[in-house]
């Protein structure tokens, strides 16, 4: 063979030696990025994992004070209102919940019958629940059991929306909101800054701002502390409906405490927790629901302070999740009601 033929077979064998090195050393970098990409994945999805596990919720010592002065008038009263439920794993309501267990989340208003005026503390599903659904994310969507709209309760018992003086929503969510459109012209009390949040399209006030007009009725938290929370506001003067700031779970989320003539009050705290095991053991949301919905940990954590502090200190009075249908099964159904 002549020698330029010998070079060349041996620069074309050198060649493929060299792009069987750099074909082998690819290979090595695919596998090692696929080992290295499969090991991250099992690690974020076991820290996932970890997030539902029990876990010692660590409070801040609080102090809550007296009991403050309430004197509602002998007519006062308070009816359940259950427009349905929807379900959802206990796993995905407060951490260290099972997976294997369902719960039946309340979607229940509240009437407080005054003197003076009735209240609806939440609204549940309204009659167009079915169109408020869509407009929330897939991913929120449960199966649902749907009741009697608030409005039609109401209605069959002699209540007509005339007959409401404002609705005071715990906050803004569709499942505390759908039913405000049933009632077109009631006031819905909001403070400025809640107000704000809702006109600001923020995600999670889809269903609210499908209403057009509504009656907002803002008010301020123009009273002082009250058992622990820095403000607060007497809706009529007498201390049984007092609101104060809670803007935790969204920016708009508010407590309600509800004082009856016989001395008992209630609670009701919103979207604070999702069930009673929040405040009883206590235990927060897991991480990814706090993360998607974009709670504030640290005010969170406080709040449940105080509402645990407030329940030791006064056993009287006894707090309300608004989703927890136990919890809510305490009360008589309207027209029944309890003073």
């Amino acid at each position: 063979m002549p020698h330029e033929e010998k070079g060349e077979a041996s620069m074309i064998r050198i060649s493929d030696k060299l792009r069987g090195v750099a074909k082998t050393r690819v290979r090595k970098i695919v596998l090692w990025a696929v080992a290295g990409l499969g090991t991250a994945t099992l690690v974020a999805v076991a820290a996932l994992a970890l997030t539902f596990t029990p876990a010692k919720l660590e409070l801040p010592d609080v102090a809550i004070g007296d009991l403050p002065v309430a004197s509602p008038p002998a007519g006062l009263s308070i009816s359940a209102l259950p427009t349905g439920t929807y379900d959802s794993p206990a796993a995905l309501t407060y951490r260290g919940g099972a997976w294997s267990e369902t719960r039946h989340l309340a979607a229940t208003a509240l009437l407080v019958r005054h003197p003076r005026g009735n209240l609806l503390i939440d609204t549940g599903f309204g009659r167009n629940i079915d169109e408020h659904i869509k407009l929330i994310p897939a991913m929120q969507r449960t199966p649902q059991t749907k009741g009697i709209p608030a409005v039609d309760q109401l209605a069959a018992g002699g209540i007509h929306p005339g007959d409401i003086a404002a609705i005071i929503p715990t906050h803004s969510h569709w499942d505390h909101v759908s039913g405000v459109d049933d009632f077109r012209g009631v006031p819905a009390m909001e403070t400025a800054a809640g107000r704000r949040w809702i006109t600001s399209k923020a995600e999670g006030t889809e269903v609210i701002n499908s209403f057009g007009a509504i009656n907002y009725k803002l008010y301020d938290f123009d009273g002082g502390s009250y058992l622990g929370f820095p403000t607060s506001h007497d809706v009529f003067g007498d201390g049984s409906v007092v609101i104060v700031p809670a803007p935790a779970h969204t920016p708009d989320s508010v407590i309600v405490f509800v004082s009856l003539p016989s001395g008992v009050r209630y609670v009701l705290i919103g979207d604070l927790v999702f069930q009673m095991e929040g405040i009883d053991i206590p235990a927060e949301k897991p991480w990814m629901l706090r993360w998607l919905i974009g709670e504030n940990n640290i005010a969170v954590h406080e709040d449940i302070a105080l509402v645990r502090a407030i329940r030791a200190k006064f056993p009287q009075i006894h707090p309300l999740p608004a989703h927890d249908s136990r919890s809510f099964g305490a009360l008589p159904v309207f027209p029944a009601s309890v003073r």
